[in-house]
């Protein structure tokens, strides 16, 4: 069955095998684009906002159906070729197809369109998305998926919302350093320390300092690896570029990543980063953003905030990364963080920097913490409350203790628009207004938007 475009008004039944041609409005974050045909939206990857595509009906569900792509009609002029040659087979990437001026343009209008549908808010003013000079090459950590099914194992990413494994030999989105270390694992992968590691390696998580130069390579085994001192030092050797090299096991499911427990096999298992003269000793484990241009442009955004300087609360603080710089402003911060390894990293780097006397970090959930007496009391005294939570957003509790402590400011950073405008529709409800909302292009070519908001309490 074929129906054309002009034929879509609600006389056509989508099934399974349905020709349409479709006039494209949208894109989604994960790369499907958004048509509507029988009064059903009509998702598939490839085709961009203005254009025109044949498409062939996949799957139907009660209120949309998807399509794969048979071919462009009519081409956006932001279409653009991409860059990597598996791209719309790995899932790491989903708008290199999509000129980089329109992805900045795409972001921002996600962010206020979002706002708009879940906070309620018609009239904030969203500023335009502060992007990169060059939007590649930016990724300091990569987690290469081990396929063992293949022989020799093969290495890559997987697939969009797939278990399968896209093999690569190479990442045009990650570090130098990094996608050198892709090459070579490739190419030694059926032979000396490299293979030896590969065969029973469920993932590789590696990550590479842009201030030294420097990375550091986890092999993630089910159990302890054999020989490891061995196999580390034979691996050192044959990687040239890396600093050290660890072993993770102990997993805590069978999709982890990183195991619970961590063995340094060879080298040193830490690395420095130089972000705006302040020090960080990082790992493959350690919270923190993979794109350092973007945390430089958002510290400058936020330097002019911190005058004068004033205690402030630092929510789901990770390894300090932003703690570390309100304190070098001369602020006095709480830090909380539920990871422990995280926050003995956030106390060394404070160390290291020579700040331990204005930061003081807790371990545990968020929630818990500010419901006890010392972060109850440390929100009582604070002027700000700085939150970067995880995708999934803020435990509605913290939110309710902000608001009940009636802190004059909420500095929100959330990579997730939805979990931010569910959030801030709560604030928004117990007094506090908008100031700021500026989106940050943390993660070029893919779907995700970073999004800083500033908040005031109303009455303050």
């Amino acid at each position: 069955m074929t129906s054309s475009g002009t034929a879509l008004k609600g006389a056509t039944i989508l099934r399974p095998g349905t020709e349409l041609e479709l006039d494209f409005t949208d894109i989604l974050a994960n790369g499907q684009g958004v048509g509507r045909a029988s009064g059903m939206v009509v998702f598939c990857f490839g085709p961009l906002p203005g254009e025109r595509a044949r498409v062939r009906v996949a799957t139907v569900k009660q209120r949309y159906a998807v399509a794969d792509l048979i071919a462009l009609l009519e081409e956006s002029p932001a279409r653009v070729l991409p860059f990597c040659p598996v791209f719309g087979e790995c899932g790491g990437c989903q708008l290199q197809h999509l000129a980089y001026d329109a992805q900045l343009r795409w972001k921002r209008d996600v962010v206020r369109n979002t706002l708009t549908r879940i906070a309620g808010v018609a009239a904030v003013s969203v500023n335009e998305t502060i992007g990169m000079r060059e939007p590649r090459a930016y990724r300091n950590k990569m987690s290469l998926v081990v396929d063992r099914r293949a022989k020799p194992p093969a290495l890559g990413f997987y697939r969009q919302r797939s278990h399968d494994v896209v093999a690569i030999d190479g990442c045009p989105i990650v570090a130098p350093q990094l996608d050198a270390t892709i090459g070579t694992l490739v190419r030694s992968r059926s032979r000396g320390a490299v293979g030896r590691a590969l065969r029973d390696a469920r993932h590789l998580v590696a990550r590479a300092a842009r201030a030294s130069g420097e990375a550091v390579l986890t092999v993630t085994t089910a159990v302890p690896m054999n020989d490891a001192a061995e196999v580390g030092s034979a691996l050192l050797g044959e990687l040239p570029g890396l600093a050290g090299i660890e072993n993770s096991f102990d997993l805590s499911g069978e999709n982890a990543i990183l195991g619970r427990q961590h063995r340094l096999l060879a080298g040193k298992g830490e690395i420095e980063e130089t972000i705006c003269g302040l020090r960080y000793r990082i790992s493959p484990a350690s919270f923190f953003q993979v794109n350092v241009e973007i945390l430089e442009r958002i510290f400058a955004f936020v330097e002019p905030w911190l005058q004068p300087p004033a205690a402030i609360v630092d929510a789901y603080c990770g390894a300090g990364t932003f703690s570390l710089f309100f304190a070098r402003h001369g602020w006095s911060v709480y830090g909380i963080e539920e990871n422990r390894h995280a926050v003995a990293e956030a106390q060394e780097n404070a160390r290291l920097n020579g700040l331990q006397e204005r930061v003081a970090f807790d371990t545990g959930r968020v929630e818990r913490m500010l419901a006890l007496p010392r972060g109850a009391q440390a929100l009582r005294r604070s002027r700000v409350v700085f939150l970067d939570p995880p995708r999934k957003g803020c435990d509605p509790a913290v939110l309710a203790a902000i608001a009940g402590a009636a802190v004059a400011h909420v500095w929100y950073l959330s990579c997730d628009a939805a979990t931010l405008a569910r959030d801030l529709k709560f604030l928004i409800s117990n007094g506090y207004r908008f100031e700021t909302v500026q989106p940050f292009d943390m993660f070029p070519q893919t779907g995700h938007v970073e999004t800083l908001v500033r908040m005031e309490y109303a009455a303050s």
